[in-house]
């Protein structure tokens, strides 16, 4: 994961629009020429919908998020941007293989490429930024924040992930815990 923050013009489209890691087991794509573009932004809010919170503290009814994501080419980058959450913290973020959900576990495990026969997936040979995509990112002093990660295979036709779940902190790298970054505060569907 390469997390940055993006153009201040992309972090105000996405939202004006409404709004050392360790060896893993993946084989890059071959490459394609078919793409594929999908661009969300929505309002976080209790109990269902596009986009909701589990955490009114850390992500309050009413906040925003927004997610763009480019597959093609053999790769797939996905962006996070965030605002009126909670200010000068850091959020795990993922994707996740099922829609958002009532309960925080209802969007299901992260999505992994290369899938990890034991679940829930702890083992960094398997839960790490390569075969997943995490997108931790750090909000500013007004509850704004951007991230992207770009990884070397594209979604597979019959596995999309359909959501993106923010947690309660950085995620960890460490054995027994890879992947793992707390509760699940929030939620935004998407169609990858």
């Amino acid at each position: 994961m390469r997390p940055r923050h993006l153009l201040p013009g992309l972090l105000g489209a996405l939202l004006a629009a409404g709004c050392g890691t360790p060896d893993t087991v993946i084989q890059p794509a071959a490459a394609t020429t078919s793409t594929r573009s999908v661009q969300v932004s929505e309002t976080f809010q209790e109990g269902a919908g596009p986009a909701v919170t589990y955490d009114q503290a850390l992500v309050p009814a009413g906040a925003r998020g927004a997610v763009q994501s480019r597959s093609g080419e053999g790769t797939t980058t996905v962006r996070l941007a965030v605002r009126g959450v909670e200010r000068n913290r850091v959020y795990g973020a993922h994707v996740h293989m099922k829609p958002c959900g009532p309960e925080p576990d209802s969007a299901g495990p992260h999505f992994q490429y290369s899938v990890d026969p034991a679940q829930p997936s702890t083992d960094p040979t398997f839960a790490n930024p390569q075969n997943e995509i995490w997108l931790d990112v750090t909000t500013d002093d007004t509850g704004a924040g951007s991230t992207e990660s770009t990884v070397a295979w594209t979604f597979p036709p019959d596995r999309r992930p359909k959501s993106v779940v923010l947690h309660d902190h950085a995620t960890s790298h460490e054995p027994g815990e890879a992947g793992e970054a707390g509760a699940r505060v929030a939620c935004i569907n998407v169609d990858f």
